[in-house]
């Protein structure tokens, strides 16, 4: 640990150390001198001194408006340069290995104990083809840095990389470091917060951009590690197109509570990600071109080549095909027509590579065969013609209200009024129809005419780069159904997946009695080719009944699923719709997956990634290929090694601690008249409308209370004051209950030997440790009037029980006592985040004091200082 502490803290000195060169430069030594005050007296508060406390809280009053926006600038780009160091550290060389968490190392002791359980007479290299992972990259709006500082931060990455191979007094550390401060000044120059909101095609383009810059090196190292390990052991080699992990996006799709998401904006994004994927492929052909010069080859390559040059002369028609494809997608984006014939299909894309790869195999050129070519070859097989498969979602009431308003048209009956049985009646009979179910000359209310756009834009050939059609707030078969009515209508040939979202308590407990429904209808049996993709939701699930209550119906909804699906012939595939935090289902991916049910995951994983922890895990390709191979690993051992089913008496504890919870959370957030309003006032909800972090509103719908709120503006609130009370109320409540009633052994004993629970208790942990009361209530003084403060008291009270009962479980005498990691990560930060915690406080009270009177840079400071607490939480939503 000293070891690994004293190579991160170097890190962060040098960067600190540049930042403070620059800040000095730019400002002065006065104000470096005011904020390097500030962050030790910070230092000296955090060990609970009350007089060091009213001390700093002096110091931050006394700042002028003037002053503000460079004190808050230090503080947040400190964070990010912290975070930068920590990120780049993980995959650095330099750590020594018993420091790794095992991660590096991860599939290579999986292998080991696979040997070791005795499972021999398979294919180990088909299992790790067949783990079928889809990773989905989400807008959500919690990535609250923006792309052109994302950039600048890779390149301080790659420099510390550079920096890392260097050995000490090699010179040139002294250009690496002079290149470090000059990036910095140009962060410094740079303005943090988006002046505009970026529009749904930009974040289209931002998710492009991962996939450009990191994924698409990822993806072929990943492989060709994989492949070596398992070679290593004796397997046969990974098959060529071999696709463990695919990548699919909703940016551009998820039109679900976003008006600006429309049929135009999903069409211009299929055609973009068509542009980037010929793009790309044009790259790796360049550079094949002039690798490839040979003149040997087969007999099947001559047959179709007989120039001296005949892998060039394969290229070069394989260039041109990209080149037409690339003309042609532009063309569509704009709205142009045009003639060219495009390569669509991944396998035009695969066929000519894979001649040249059989050719060269033949004449005893494995070598070459087996490098750059190669790589292209997977990265074909991975993201193919379309880059990124998008995912079309969108709410089940606007399904409805289309079906509504025809049948309204022909005077066919209210469908809106109909019972369940009715509307699917009807439904199978129009699917079964000849006519055509939409009026011709029909002019419908501009709400249903895009819904019947988009479902066009479906049916063109951008459409084929759709992998699904998901319907949040699914609830009944015969909202699957009126999905598969309106594809066929509007001209779909394809069977599109439809893939059902249940996401309130309700929906995931009556889940899996639903899809029995849907699953016994013949027609939709044949449909769907006894193939079924359903959608968890965590973060609504949280929101609506609490982080504890939400864990359990989830775990439940997965079991109840797998088990009608093996009754019904189908084969199943669930999605998690998890977020970046532990109050939208986040935590480690590995812990994450080894924690479902067990059988969950032999149909595959699918699962979102979301906001800025797209960037902290596929940011770089170093780190995205670990991250990588964490869900190959994890997934493959869900499948060979899955852990025990839970006991019947440990179930029956789940069932009794989730029922007490969602009583005690729905008591506080729904059944308290003034909770809403303690919740707006002591948090800076209101203002976060003001960041343009995405291109989706807050709010379902103006007004109303937290139902009407989103589950990502509802935990980045909480996360900003430090409360952090989605992930642990409720739980404190049930914990307390067993515990008084002698269960605490019972408890021990699922942590210790049940992983659902045992990952459960840990994110709880890791969550407590980032809250702060202290900081909480300084927010309630400063902010919330004096009816509403008792509020907070009980909140307070409630936290720290909830850290003495999860102590009581993990048999600990402090938070983080066996992460070191976490722990001194928070002890770097705290200096920088406490300050901006006070500043923000403060700031919100000037804003809300100040009405329409308040000055621009206090309302910069505060957007800064939203942007510095989301950089040092690590999490926003």
């Amino acid at each position: 640990m000293e070891e690994l502490d004293a190579l991160l803290r170097d890190k962060v000195r040098v960067l600190g150390s540049q930042l403070g060169g620059t800040i000095e430069r730019q400002l002065g030594d006065g104000m470096l001198e005011q904020i390097e005050r500030i962050r030790k007296q910070a230092k000296l508060a955090r060990h609970g001194d009350p007089k060091e406390r009213e001390t700093l809280l002096a110091m931050l009053h006394d700042i002028s408006d003037d002053e503000l926006g460079p004190v808050v600038r230090g503080f947040n780009q400190f964070l990010n340069l912290a975070n930068i160091a920590e990120q780049q550290h993980g995959i650095s060389w330099r750590r020594s290995e018993h420091l790794q968490e095992n991660v590096d190392s991860m599939f290579s002791e999986l292998l080991t104990r696979l040997e070791s359980s005795g499972i021999r007479g398979i294919d180990l290299s088909q299992q790790v083809a067949d783990v079928n992972i889809e990773l989905v990259l989400t807008a959500h709006p919690t990535e609250i840095t923006r792309r052109t500082l994302i950039q600048k931060y890779d390149h301080i990455a790659q420099l510390l990389q550079r920096r890392d191979d260097l050995r000490d007094g090699h010179p040139d550390l002294a250009n690496i470091e002079q290149e470090i401060s000059l990036i910095i000044d140009e962060i410094w120059h740079t303005d943090e917060i988006r002046q505009v909101r970026p529009t749904a095609v930009d974040e289209a383009k931002w998710g492009f951009a991962v996939i450009e810059n990191s994924l698409w090196y990822a993806i072929p190292a990943l492989l060709r590690d994989l492949d070596q390990e398992l070679r290593a052991r004796g397997s046969s080699a990974l098959p060529l197109t071999a696709v463990p992990i695919r990548f699919s996006s909703w940016m551009g799709g998820d039109r679900d509570g976003n008006p600006n998401v429309t049929a135009t904006v999903t069409r211009e994004v299929l055609y973009l990600a068509r542009w980037m994927a010929a793009d790309l492929f044009l790259r790796d052909i360049e550079l094949l071109g002039m690798q490839l010069s040979m003149s040997e080859a087969s007999a099947d390559m001559r047959q179709q080549y007989t120039g001296r040059e005949p892998y060039r002369d394969c290229l070069h028609d394989l260039r041109k095909g990209l080149e037409d494809t690339r003309r042609w997608a532009d063309a569509c984006a704009a709205g142009e027509s045009t003639k060219k014939v495009p390569i669509l299909e991944r396998e035009d894309v695969i066929r000519p590579l894979k001649l040249c790869y059989d050719s060269l195999v033949d004449c005893g050129m494995d070598t070459i065969a087996n490098g750059m070519l190669l790589d292209t070859i997977r990265r074909a097989a991975c993201f193919g013609m379309s880059l990124v498969r998008l995912d079309v979602r969108q709410e089940s009431t606007r399904h409805s209200d289309v079906l509504q308003a025809i049948c309204e048209y022909y005077g066919w009956g209210d469908y809106n009024g109909w019972t369940e049985d009715e509307k699917q009646t009807f439904l199978l009979r129009e699917l079964t129809s000849r006519r055509p179910l939409i009026p011709n000359f029909w002019m419908p209310s501009a709400e249903v005419q895009e819904v019947l756009d988009t479902m066009a834009v479906l049916a063109t050939p951008a459409g084929d780069g759709v992998s699904c059609y998901i319907i949040s707030m699914a609830s009944e078969p015969s909202d699957i159904l009126a999905v598969a009515l309106l594809l066929q209508a509007c001209g779909v040939k394809r069977l599109l997946p439809i893939v059902p979202l249940f996401e309130t308590l309700s929906d995931l407990e009556q889940s899996g009695p639903r899809m029995d429904k849907l699953w016994s209808l013949p027609w939709y049996r044949e449909y769907s080719m006894c193939r079924q993709q359903v959608m968890i939701g965590y973060s609504d699930s949280s929101k609506d009944a609490g982080q504890l209550a939400a864990v359990w119906a989830q775990y439940q909804a997965q079991e109840t699923l797998s088990r009608v699906a093996v009754e019904q012939g189908i084969k199943l595939r669930l999605f998690h719709g998890r977020g970046g935090t532990v109050g939208r289902g986040g935590g480690p991916a590995q812990r994450a997956i080894l924690a479902q049910p067990p059988g969950s995951v032999t149909g595959g994983l699918r699962v979102t990634e979301q906001g800025e922890m797209i960037r902290f895990k596929f940011g770089l390709p170093a780190v995205a290929q670990r991250n990588l191979k964490v869900y190959v690993s994890a997934v493959l051992e869900a499948n060979l090694l899955p852990p025990a089913h839970p006991k019947d008496e440990w179930r029956e504890m789940m069932s009794q601690l989730a029922a007490a919870g969602v009583s005690s959370y729905r008591a506080m957030v729904k059944d308290n008249p003034d909770f809403v309003r303690y919740f707006r006032a002591a948090t800076p909800e209101s203002e976060l409308g003001k960041l343009s972090l995405g291109s989706r509103p807050a709010r379902r719908r103006s007004g109303g209370g937290i139902e009407t709120l989103r589950a990502i503006p509802w935990i980045f609130a909480w996360t900003q004051m430090r409360l952090m009370l989605p992930a642990w109320l409720g739980a404190d409540e049930a914990l307390r209950v067993q515990v008084d009633n002698e269960q605490l052994p019972r408890l021990k004993e699922m942590y210790s030997d049940w992983p659902f629970f045992r990952t459960y208790i840990d994110m709880l942990e890791m969550v407590l440790s980032k809250a702060d009361p202290a900081i909480a209530q300084y927010y309630e003084e400063r902010l919330v009037e004096p009816e509403l403060q008792p509020i907070g008291s009980v909140l307070r009270e409630r936290l720290a029980n909830m850290r003495k009962l999860v102590l009581a479980v993990k048999e600990q005498t402090m938070l983080l006592e066996n992460n070191k990691a976490l722990q001194y990560s928070m002890q770097v930060r705290d200096p920088y985040t406490d300050p901006l915690h006070y500043l923000q406080a403060e700031l919100l009270y000037r804003e809300r004091q100040a009405a329409d009177m308040v000055s621009s840079q206090v309302e910069r400071a505060l957007m800064v200082t939203m942007a510095g607490i989301a950089a040092g939480m690590r999490n926003t939503g």
